[in-house]
Parts: structure tokens; sequence; C-alpha cells
């Protein structure tokens, strides 16, 4: 399937925006990257922030496709689904040699105190991404492999934040040691009956 113009701007703006952040990439190097015409660009976003929102949905419209298929893989017992996809991404991660780390942890770091708009869609994405947390994590209770005095909710948000922050000193370590850390200590001592 071709791409169209603006597809083809944004699945470029992701990639570049994911390595270089989004104040340091500049639209005509996306442009050039994309092959596209200047005009293209003011066309269909008008502004590099309306480009900047089409960058963060792209990104998070197939991360959560990459979520469900590891969260809601009903055929894996729900804690092994966190650990799978936790493995997959430490796998994922140095396979890029830790360049990349998350877009939307990256843009939130960049861009949450400079921009209202991004921050509430960052957000947004983030509570997304953390309602599919809860729902594993409350399977896992109902299938009596995870303490039932634990809030799921609070403990989704703990494993979404630790999570961002192993991922972030991956990226300053150019190492899988802190996600290591992290995930065998999230199993060792939070994801337990």
């Amino acid at each position: 399937m071709k791409l169209t113009a603006r597809e083809k701007i944004i699945a470029t703006g992701v990639e570049m925006v994911g390595l270089n952040g989004f104040n340091a990439t500049g639209v005509d190097s996306v442009l050039k990257a994309a092959g596209v015409p200047k005009g293209s660009f003011y066309h269909h976003f008008g502004t590099k922030e309306n480009f900047g929102m089409e960058v963060i949905n792209l990104f998070a419209e197939s991360y959560e496709q990459k979520l469900k298929s590891y969260l809601g893989d009903e055929s894996v017992q729900p804690l092994d689904r966190i650990r799978n996809y936790m493995e997959h991404s430490v796998e994922h991660l140095a396979e890029k040699n830790f360049t990349q780390g998350c877009l939307i942890g990256n843009l939130g770091q960049e861009l949450a105190d400079q921009n209202e708009r991004f921050r509430d869609r960052l957000a947004e994405v983030f509570a997304d991404w953390m309602a599919m947390f809860t729902d594993c994590l409350g399977e896992a209770q109902e299938a009596g492999a995870l303490n039932p005095e634990l809030d799921p909710e609070a403990v989704a948000s703990f494993l979404l934040s630790g999570w961002e922050g192993a991922i972030l000193r991956a990226k300053v370590m150019r190492s899988s040691k802190p996600l290591r850390h992290y995930v065998d200590t999230l199993f060792a001592t939070v994801l337990v009956e």
C-alpha cells in the first residue's frame, strides 16, 4: 500500500522525532527524508505543533496495538503477558543500542512543561496504557496470581512510572542493566502471589 504525502510526513516524523526529539527535528529535514514538497506540510498540518500532535497520535496508535497484542493475549497468564511485553521491549531497545527509548516518554520529558496541548495528549496516552496494565493486573488477581489486597490501578501506575524511568536510564547508560534490574525486582517483589 502506497502512503499518501501526509502519511509519509507523519511516519518520517515518528522516526526522526524518536531519534532527535521534537524541538531538534526541523520541518525541512522531515520533508527531505520523506521526499515530499514543502507545500504538502503546510497543506496537511499548518503548523509544526499540529504535525507534532499527529506524530504522537500515530506512535500512540501503533504502540497501543503492540501493548494489546501482549496484555490482551488470553492464551498467556496475565503476569506472563506483562513479563513477555517487557522482555520483548528490552530486546528491541538493545537492538537499537538504547538510542530511542519510548517516544511518548521522551516527548513527555521534552515538551510537558513547554506546551499544554502536548502535555494533555501525552497524559492521555499514558492513561490509556495504564488502563491496559490495570486490566491485566485485575485479571491476575482474579486468577489468584497477584495479591488481592493490591490496588491494580496503583500497581499499574507504579509499573508504568518505573518502566519509563528504567528506559530513560538504559538510554543514558546505553545498557540493559537498569531494565533487567527493574523487571527482575518487579517480579520478585511486587508481581507475586
